[in-house]
C-alpha cells in the first residue's frame, strides 16, 4: 500500500479571507479551519483490498457465532484432562470458540496434532492443511503417517504424543488441494468445506487471499484454528493474516511452552528474540565455516553437501538442503545447483538442462513450491515426481516453472524441514539479511546446522537490529467494529 499525505490548500492572495497569521480576529482560528489535516490515504490492488475486507467478514464470523455443539462440555473437558500442558488449554479454547491462534516452534506441532486427535475421538469432521507439501509432509510424519517427499522431519524431529495412536494419525492436506477439492473432505451440498475443525499449519506463510478463500468455505459452527510460529518470514503474498491477527486480539492466543530441544533449539530460540549467541554443540550440530570470497563459498558447499556432512554426520545428500539468499549472483540458487549437479547428478542436461535423478522444485504458480526430482522428458514435457504424485511439465513451461532444488532460497524452504541444512551468505548478503530471515533459513535444520559465512559481524547485526520489513494492511481496522476485543 502507499500513503500518500493530505492536500494543504495554499490562501489566494488578496483573497477576503484572512492569511496564516493575520492581525484581524479570529485570523489564526481561520487559518486553521482553512487547513486540512494530513490523511492517510492507501493505495492498493483491488483484488487484494476486496480479498481483505472478505477475509475481515469471515473472520467476524467466525468469532462472533457459536461453534457447533458437538461433544457435551464434559466430554471437551475430559479430552482436555487428558493432554498435556498448552495442549490441554488448547483443547480448551477450541471448544467454545470459533477461531483460536496457537503459536510456538517446531516441537509445538504436537499440539495441534493432540487437538486433531481429541477432536476426531469426539467425532468430529478435523483437518489439518499447511500452504505447502513441505508443511503437510512435515505435519503427517509427526501426527503418524508417512513422509511422501523431502522435507519432512526425520526420527531426530519433534516426539509425537505419548497418546498418538489413540485415534490413528492426523489427517493433513495442502491449502490448494482442500480448496480445490483435490484433498481433504470435499465439499458438502452447501458448497461449504465438509468439516468441523480445521487446523491451518504453518499460519504465518498464508496470504490474504488465501485466508480469504478458506474462511469463505468454512461452514457455518466449524471452528478454525492457526498455528504457527511468529517469527518466521512472512507470507509470499500479500497481507500478514497471522501477524495481525494476533495484534488484533480478537480471539484466545494459546502459546506453547515447549522449547524446541537440543542446540538447534537454543541457537533459533535467542535468534527469535534478537540474540546470535554461541551455543554448546558437542555432536557438531552447529558448524561454522568462514570463507573470503564467492567461489570458496560454492566449493566449501559442494565440499560439505557432498563429503563432510555425510561423513561426519551421517546425513546423506539427499538428505541435505543447502539455503541462500537468493537465486542469481555469484552464490546464488542458480551457481550453487549448477555445481551441486556436476558433483551429485552429472549429466549433460538433455531435457531443456535437467537429467533424470535432478533434485528440483517445481512452481506451477508464483509462491507454490513442488520439491520433487525428474524422471525422465518425451514429447509430453519433463516428467517429474513429486510430493508422491507424477507430474507433466510441458515442454514450453519448464524453463519458466522449473528449477534445480539442491540449493532453495529461504522462502522456497518455508515450511520444510531436513536432517541438515547447508546455510550459505557470501559477502554480498548482507543486505537480504534480516532477523526473520536467519531465524527461518536455521531453523529449517532437524539435527545439523552449517553456516558458511563470509558476511562476519553483519550476521549477528542482522539479528540484533534487523527486524521484518513492514507491511500495510487494513486487516485489524477492518475487523475494529465488527469484534468486540479484549
Amino acid at each position: 500500500a502507499l500513503e500518500e499525505p493530505g492536500a494543504r490548500p495554499a490562501s489566494a492572495p488578496g483573497g477576503s479571507g484572512t492569511a496564516a497569521g493575520g492581525d484581524g480576529p479570529g485570523g489564526a482560528e481561520a487559518a486553521e479551519e482553512d487547513e486540512e489535516r494530513p490523511a492517510r490515504v492507501l493505495i492498493g490492488l483491488e483484488r487484494f483490498a476486496l480479498a481483505e475486507e472478505s477475509l475481515a467478514d469471515g473472520l467476524a464470523r467466525l468469532v462472533n457465532s457459536t461453534p457447533k455443539q458437538d461433544g457435551s462440555a464434559a466430554d471437551w473437558e475430559r479430552a482436555a484432562a487428558a493432554a498435556r500442558g498448552a495442549a490441554a488449554d488448547l483443547v480448551r479454547a477450541v471448544a467454545g470458540h470459533g477461531l483460536v491462534l496457537h503459536t510456538g516452534g517446531e516441537a509445538s506441532l504436537a499440539e495441534p496434532a493432540a487437538l486433531l486427535r481429541a477432536a476426531r475421538a469426539l467425532g468430529l469432521r478435523a483437518w489439518a492443511a499447511a500452504p505447502g507439501v513441505l508443511g503437510r509432509d512435515r505435519f503427517s510424519a509427526l501426527a503418524g503417517g508417512a513422509p511422501s517427499a523431502p522435507g519432512t522431519p526425520d526420527p531426530g524431529g519433534p516426539p509425537a504424543p505419548e497418546d498418538s495412536d489413540s485415534a490413528g494419525p492426523a489427517p493433513a492436506v495442502t491449502v490448494t488441494g482442500l480448496l480445490a477439492g483435490t484433498e481433504g473432505p470435499g465439499r458438502d451440498a452447501d458448497g461449504a468445506l465438509d468439516l468441523d475443525l480445521l487446523v491451518v499449519l504453518d499460519a504465518p506463510h498464508l496470504d490474504v487471499e488465501a485466508g480469504a478463500l478458506l474462511v469463505e468455505s468454512l461452514p457455518d459452527g466449524a471452528r478454525l484454528v492457526l498455528a504457527g510460529d511468529p517469527s518466521v518470514l512472512w507470507s509470499v503474498g500479500p497481507g500478514r493474516v497471522f501477524a495481525d491477527l494476533l495484534a488484533a486480539r480478537i480471539c484466545p492466543q494459546v502459546a506453547s511452552r515447549l522449547p524446541d530441544p537440543g542446540p538447534l533449539g537454543e541457537l533459533v530460540s535467542g535468534i527469535g528474540i534478537g540474540e546470535l549467541g554461541q551455543v554448546e554443540a558437542p555432536g557438531k550440530e552447529v558448524v561454522i565455516v568462514p570463507v573470503r570470497d564467492a567461489g570458496e563459498a560454492v566449493h566449501r558447499t559442494v565440499q560439505l553437501v557432498a563429503d563432510s556432512v555425510p561423513r561426519a554426520i551421517g546425513v546423506p545428500a539427499e538428505d541435505t538442503q543447502v539455503i541462500t539468499p537468493g537465486h542469481g549472483g555469484a552464490v546464488g540458487t542458480r551457481a550453487l545447483n549448477a555445481a551441486l549437479k556436476q558433483r551429485l547428478n552429472p549429466g549433460p542436461g538433455r531435457f531443456g538442462g535437467f537429467d533424470p535423478g535432478d533434485r528440483v522444485v517445481h512452481s506451477p504458480v508464483p509462491g507454490r513450491v513442488l520439491p520433487g526430482r525428474v524422471v525422465t522428458a518425451d514429447a509430453d514435457g519433463l516428467h517429474l515426481s513429486c510430493a508422491g504424485e507424477d507430474v507433466v511439465v510441458p515442454p514450453e513451461l519448464v524453463e519458466r516453472t522449473v528449477r534445480h532444488g539442491w540449493a532453495l532460497t529461504a522462502h522456497q524452504a518455508m515450511g520444510g524441514r531436513w536432517p541438515a541444512v547447508v546455510v550459505v551468505l557470501p559477502g554480498d548478503a548482507v543486505r537480504a539479511l534480516s532477523r526473520p530471515w536467519i531465524y527461518t533459513a536455521f531453523g529449517r535444520a532437524a539435527r545439523h546446522l552449517s553456516v558458511v559465512q563470509g558476511v562476519e559481524q553483519a550476521l549477528p547485526r542482522a539479528v540484533a537490529e534487523v527486524p521484518a520489513k513492514p507491511r500495510t494492511t487494513r486487516l485489524p481496522v477492518l475487523l475494529a467494529p465488527q469484534v468486540p476485543t479484549d
